[in-house]
Formats: structure tokens, sequence, C-alpha cells
């Protein structure tokens, strides 16, 4: 798939599905991860990491009509996203990223006891789909990941992704970043 193809095909997920409730939270689907992006561009992180934020919940539109968390989104939508991101031509690092904001949460959950009581409802609802808090084996392989501080970054952005009346991020400057990676 040529450059160019994958970000008509990636972005055209968010043309067709990005206007769709984010599942049970006040925020649609573009406006959450527009928001997530904004984040880690704040915090200076690279291309590569801001479209991660971007792209970490695109398990939920390329997954659309697969296995759902009891009406929550997407089963295994991090596995998904990733795959589908590594299919476009987009790096491991990237992959990986989208898929850990997943078990960063299930870190979370086992490392700081008080973190599952400041999860919204539908992450505490779509937790146990997502295999439950982390046994202390998988919390420890966790850590030893060099992507785990990233991925705990990346869950925070994501949990407070969920303001009302943000603007969005210019898409063609996202367009821009994912081009230049692609072309890397």
């Amino acid at each position: 798939m040529s450059p160019e193809q994958a970000i008509a095909d990636v972005f055209g997920l968010y043309e067709q599905y990005g206007r769709a409730d984010y599942i049970g939270e006040p925020v649609s689907q573009i406006e959450h991860m527009s928001q997530a992006a904004q984040r880690a561009m704040a915090e200076g992180f690279d291309d590569e990491v801001v479209l991660a934020a971007f792209f970490h919940d695109i398990g939920h539109l390329c997954g659309h009509g697969e296995e759902n968390m009891g009406g929550y989104g997407v089963v295994s939508h991090e596995r998904l996203g990733a795959d589908y991101l590594r299919r476009a031509g987009f790096s491991e690092r990237m992959a990986k990223l989208v898929e850990y904001h997943v078990q960063a949460k299930r870190y979370l959950t086992f490392s700081q006891p008080d973190y599952y009581a400041r999860l919204s409802e539908a992450s505490r609802r779509t937790l146990g789909y997502q295999g439950g808090v982390m046994s202390a084996a998988e919390a420890y392989a966790f850590e030893q990941d060099p992507l785990c501080a990233v991925s705990l970054r990346m869950r925070y952005w994501d949990e407070h992704a969920k303001e009302m009346q943000v603007p969005l991020l210019d898409l063609e400057g996202l367009k821009a970043k994912a081009r230049r990676l692609l072309a890397a």
C-alpha cells in the first residue's frame, strides 16, 4: 500500500465514523482522539507518539461491526488497531503504543489501588473485557518494556481526553506527520 493510500484509508475511518459517540463519554470518537494527540503535542513528544495518541482507539473504527464490550466498543480494539496500523505501514513502535494503552490501564489498576475509582464508568466496564487487573508477573514484565513510561503517559492522555467543546486538531497537520513517518 502506498503512503498516500494508507493515509486516505486511515483518515477515511475518522471521516466515516469519527463523529460517532465515544462509547458512553460526553465527546465523539474524533474529539477524544484529537484531545489525546493535543496532550502529546503539548508535552513535546515526537510525531510517532503524537500519532499513536491520535490513533490509540482506531480499533473501534476499523473493527466496526466486530464483537463489542457490552455496548462499550470493540473487544480487543487495541490489538485490532495496532494490527491495522502495521498493515498500513506504520512503525512497530507506534503499533505497540496503540496496543499498550489498554495494558497501561491494566497495569495502573494493579500498581495504584485508587486508580480504578478514578476511571470513568465506561473504562471500568471495559476493564473486564480487557483482561482485568494485571497480575504481579504481568506488571513486572510490562515495567521492563522500553515503551512502558510513554504508554503510561498515553493512558493519562486517554483518560483526560474527554472534555466537551475543545476544538479539533487540524487533520491536515496530522496527515503531514503521517506522510513523513510513512516516507521514512
